[in-house]
């Protein structure tokens, strides 16, 4: 089982500005992400459906390693 868990790559994703004042589409992108403050960094799998959320809101969010 954990095997399985290493070959699955996932994108650690950190709020770098707030949606405050962003269209309503952007911060329900930012929660479907799992972020809403500043700073906070989630684990996401690495997907195509993810990757199209963050290119949505580069300005908000950025990759970390």
């Amino acid at each position: 089982m954990s095997a399985k868990k290493a070959d699955k790559k996932t994108l650690r994703v950190k709020q770098i500005r707030s949606g405050i004042g962003c269209p309503r589409a952007m911060r329900e992108t930012l929660r479907a992400l799992g972020l809403g403050r500043m700073h906070r960094i989630t684990e996401r799998p690495d997907t195509k459906e993810v990757r199209g959320m963050i290119a949505k809101i580069p300005h908000l969010v950025e990759v970390v390693e």
